[in-house]
């Protein structure tokens, strides 16, 4: 009898066991480790120009406006030029003509978004900017939410509450080891100035997410040239042409504008690849690990102190990004239409002959952000 019970026992910890390993391959896929890859990817770009940016500081160069100028103008050599390429109305032509204010204002957004983060080290310290950075996140799920219609569940908040922890954990390291760096000549303007690049970011993220799943990401990349070119070129004229009169070129000087700009192409190239995939926010996510990949080379080439909470924020953010997308997000479904049966019919009719988007975002997205703007 006892030899029966053991025998049940066992066969139903075998089933169990069977089963928990069938849920973990269906969670740890090669898809999520090749997501994983890519959003590092990025990271180690943005580091890149981290990295460049500080050397040139150290070389007296506080040119942020120039260095952007020289990423939208590369955006526009290579993106624009293809976009020009196309023909009918996938034309560059074609597209000013239909949708140039749309594309200027998400241009608008992107510029704006790298001068006021850049503006608010002269005003707030390194820590807060670290920690009001992080509201780009929930903005961007507010915005999905309402205009992409992404549901998200539970598991999702939780996941982005566990990167936020890693985030707080890095943020006190710096604390502890003597890099609150910054001013604090005001902070209440740094931190708004924090706050409004981030409610910028999310603005061009979602715009971007719109735009690489419904479009192009040649569209993207070409019109995000043009008008970032030009947006960023007034913006030099107007405030920093002193500034560029008083760089003291050298080669030094010249590779590290070489490596700020090659990787902030590659990053502004290969992140609309990693949207498509997955989502804004999910990018974002993946983009805070960028800060320690900093500190971890800052450790090595500026004698950063070290400290075992960078390991503990990298392993919570790296848990929360892989919980975050071990769990799809999806669309809202449309609510019943209580019009005309006829009517009803003939939109099912026209639903039909449209393929499959496959990656849950509305076809009507585009229109309800251009709204929203």
């Amino acid at each position: 009898m006892e030899g029966q019970v053991e025998e049940k026992m066992c066969g139903k910890l075998s089933a169990t066991c069977v089963q928990f390993n069938s849920k973990l391959r269906g969670v740890f896929t090669w898809d999520l480790l090749k997501t994983l890859v890519m959003g590092q990817v990025l990271s180690l770009l943005i580091c890149g120009t981290a990295v460049s940016c500080e050397y040139l500081a150290i070389a007296g160069v506080q040119t942020p406006m120039l260095q952007s100028f020289l990423n939208y103008t590369l955006l526009l050599l290579v993106y624009t030029t293809i976009l020009c390429t196309h023909k009918e109305d996938r034309n560059i032509f074609q597209v000013l003509k239909t949708k140039w204010w749309k594309y200027l204002l998400m241009g608008l957004a992107d510029v704006e978004a790298n001068y006021t983060v850049v503006m608010a080290y002269r005003y707030t310290t390194l820590t807060s900017i670290q920690l009001l950075n992080c509201f780009v996140v929930p903005v961007l799920m507010l915005m999905s939410w309402f205009l992409l219609k992404t549901r998200y569940k539970l598991l999702h908040f939780i996941a982005v509450t566990v990167c936020l922890l890693g985030v707080a954990a890095m943020v006190g390291a710096d604390v502890l080891s003597g890099r609150d760096q910054g001013s604090t000549n005001d902070v209440v303007l740094g931190d708004s100035l924090v706050l409004i690049s981030a409610v910028l970011y999310a603005v061009s993220n979602i715009c971007q997410e719109f735009t690489v799943k419904n479009l192009s990401r040649v569209e993207f990349l070409g019109m995000m040239g043009f008008f970032g070119t030009i947006i960023s070129g007034i913006q030099l004229a107007a405030l920093e042409i002193s500034a560029v009169k008083e760089i003291k070129w050298n080669f030094h000087v010249a590779m590290l504008f070489v490596a700020y700009v090659l990787c902030m192409f590659a990053l502004y190239s290969f992140m609309p690849v990693v949207v498509k995939r997955t989502s804004a926010t999910a990018v974002n996510l993946s983009l805070l690990t960028a800060a320690l990949f900093s500190l971890f080379c800052g450790i090595f080439l500026f004698h950063y102190t070290f400290s075992g909470l960078y390991i503990m924020a990298f392993i919570f953010i790296m848990v929360g990004f892989v919980t975050f997308n071990a769990m799809p997000t999806h669309a809202a479904q449309p609510e019943p239409d209580t019009a005309d049966p006829s009517d009803q019919e003939a939109q099912s009719a026209s639903d039909r002959l449209l393929p499959p988007n496959g990656d849950g975002v509305p076809r009507n997205g585009i229109l309800m952000v251009v709204a929203a703007l």
